[in-house]
């Protein structure tokens, strides 16, 4: 340690052990820390250990059913502003046509890969490691410093949601979804839907008597990927508009019998996910919706079409976030991605994160905190051989380290 050197920026910088941040991205990734299972819960305690180890406080905190998150805070000596970052360590689960094992943590001359690896462990490790760096020089800031390791965001949230609850709260936030290091102030509110169509059946040999309702999905879902929301803002509000169906049953009766194929399918169920930008609404994409279900009735005479928010099902929405490009934390951002880079930060709605569903919308409205949504990872997110390219995880790293000293500012 040492305690009282004054070290300057670009020393902090050099002092990055690049190995060694490495090495922590590929620990994290090997563990199997699927959404809901006792492997994010391993994975929640290994974070807090790891906190433990370079002096925070560091607790599980309970989140619905026997779920916990991974809460750190490295305590400044007073007078600066707090921070804290947010990330998840719950992941998808791996799809078809990996070609390198989805736990190892390999780590290559250009790439870390992992499931998760980009959503988002890489911008989890990225701010672990930037405090680390900071402690193990000596560093002594007059902010706190909080890591949040949470579980649930593919739930809606729910772990974010539930230390927001218990009190936690902070001057300013990163979130460290992957942006690919572009500063993300603004980004939809993220909501799923259920659309069931019912129809009319008839043996094949008399379907001209029937409702179709495959075939009224088949004319429907083009229409719904082609939508945008009325009263967006400004064009770059309406960017960030967007339908899609991601799945879809049909055969005959509400139990889906596949037993019968001559018979004219009466039932479908789509399931999709749509964004809209701050300031329009969630009534207003569904009357939205509702003009294209009937508009889709008049088209097959007959056909009953019923919409309902998933939410209503049980699971939160994600709202949306905005930040004024003017933030002290935007601008902290935008200075440390300049000094690390050599030019200016993209920034803005960029697209395709402001598709994104984060927790910083949850911290931005619930919590009533100002932040930003910046991180490593993006370009190979949620595809086989999720992977991270290394140099952006890296300056990752140096940008928070950057970011800690202007919010925190040194003691």
């Amino acid at each position: 340690m040492n305690a009282t050197k004054r070290w300057t920026r670009d020393e902090l910088l050099a002092r990055v052990d690049e190995r060694a941040c490495l090495d922590f991205v590929s620990t994290m990734a090997r563990h199997k820390s699927y959404s809901e299972t006792e492997g994010e819960r391993r994975l929640a305690e290994f974070m807090a250990q790891e906190m433990r180890k370079l002096g925070l406080e560091a607790d599980l905190t309970p989140v619905e059913g026997e779920r916990v998150n991974a809460i750190g805070r490295w305590r400044g000596q007073g007078g600066g502003k707090s921070l804290l970052f947010n990330g998840h360590v719950d992941t998808n689960p791996v799809s078809e046509g990996w070609t390198v094992d989805p736990w190892g943590g390999k780590v290559d001359d250009k790439f870390i890969y992992g499931i998760g690896v980009s959503n988002m462990k890489a911008g989890d490790a990225a701010y672990f490691c930037a405090l680390r760096t900071l402690i193990e020089a000596g560093v002594k800031l007059k902010g706190d410093v909080i890591l949040t390791f949470v579980v649930g965001e593919l739930q809606g949230g729910v772990g974010t949601l539930a230390f927001i609850r218990q009190g936690l709260r902070a001057d300013y936030f990163v979130n460290s979804e992957p942006t690919d290091l572009a500063a993300l102030t603004m980004h939809a509110a993220a909501f799923t839907f259920v659309i069931e169509l019912y129809g009319v059946t008839r043996h094949m040999s008399k379907r001209e008597e029937g409702v179709d309702a495959i075939m009224a999905a088949c004319d429907l879902i083009p229409r719904l990927s082609a939508m945008k929301f009325s009263g967006a803002a400004t064009p770059e509000h309406e960017g960030i508009n967007r339908v899609h169906v991601g799945v879809v049953h049909g055969a005959l009766g509400k139990e889906l019998h596949e037993w019968r194929p001559p018979q004219v399918s009466d039932y479908v169920r789509i399931k999709g996910s749509g964004r809209y930008a701050p300031g329009q609404t969630e009534e207003c994409a569904f009357n939205d919706f509702r003009v294209v279900l009937d508009d889709l009735q008049k088209r097959f005479r007959g056909l009953r079409a019923v919409i309902t928010p998933e939410h209503k099902l049980g699971r939160p929405a994600m709202p949306s976030f905005e930040v004024s490009r003017d933030s002290r934390i935007v601008k902290a951002i935008n200075a440390a991605y300049r000094k690390v880079r050599g030019h200016d930060q993209p920034m803005g709605a960029v697209t395709p994160p402001g598709f994104y569903g984060t927790d910083a919308a949850h911290l931005y409205r619930e919590a009533g905190m100002e932040g930003i949504v910046c991180g490593p990872g993006g370009r190979y997110n949620t595809m086989p051989d999720e992977r991270v390219d290394i140099v952006d995880y890296l300056d990752m790293v140096r940008i928070y380290l950057l970011t800690i000293l202007d919010i925190c500012e040194v003691a």
